[in-house]
């Protein structure tokens, strides 16, 4: 998720400086290596619990998607992501904030992979989890957090909800209302026509962030 270095997202650190700052679990039983995968399973709990710590939040082991899916997304907003931190996202996931909207698992990496490219730190620093299932199989994830942010040596504190909408364990939609409120679109606005430009907007925003990573390519190291 890339705050560009553009005028909008400058303009807005200024005005908001207090705001502005493997995956799915397959549970595949193999009954001849039952205790290798108990062992494998208490290193993923423990790798679990150590990330969610480190971001303020509490552990509570259990079945929900939210625990397969917050260390991995841990992972891509302190900048430390890799390749397989990706793989929480179905193939045609979007992601969306104010600033862009990428679609496609690619897009997805550009946009996560250029946060260190223009802050010097980055994480999320508190949370707090809301799931819920909305049809068999598919489920709303809510995280309530807070995130910090380190640009030309000045910090920066935002406010932030995440809506993660899963089909099948996987991230098919996954949005980043800042300060909590629902992003700016032709339905969200009182006029349909600015909503829109809003959009093809973040869509530009998007496709120069994208070129300029190497079109979601992972990194060498």
């Amino acid at each position: 998720m890339l705050r560009s270095l553009t005028s909008q997202s400058l303009t807005r650190a200024k005005l908001y400086p207090s705001y502005f700052s493997s995956f799915v679990n397959n549970n595949i039983f193999q009954f001849p290596m039952e205790n290798k995968h108990s062992q494998s399973q208490d290193m993923k709990d423990e790798q679990r619990e150590v990330y969610c710590k480190e971001a303020g939040g509490d552990y509570n082991p259990s079945n929900r998607a939210s625990d397969c899916i917050l260390p991995h997304l841990l992972n891509l907003y302190a900048s430390r992501s890799k390749a397989q931190d990706f793989e929480i996202y179905a193939p045609n996931a979007t992601f969306e904030d104010p600033l862009m909207r990428a679609e496609g698992v690619k897009q997805i990496k550009s946009s996560f992979y250029s946060i260190g490219k223009v802050f010097s730190e980055s994480r999320i620093v508190e949370y707090n989890i809301t799931e819920k299932e909305i049809s068999p199989g598919n489920k709303e994830i809510l995280i309530d957090n807070k995130q910090y942010y380190k640009f030309l040596g000045k910090d920066i504190h935002m406010i932030s909800l995440i809506k993660l909408y899963t089909e099948g364990g996987k991230v098919v939609r996954h949005e980043d209302c800042w300060d909590k409120k629902p992003l700016r679109n032709r339905e969200t606005v009182k006029v349909p026509l600015v909503g829109r430009m809003m959009e093809v907007s973040r869509r530009a925003s998007m496709f120069l962030t994208h070129v300029l990573m190497g079109c979601g390519k992972d990194p060498t190291n």
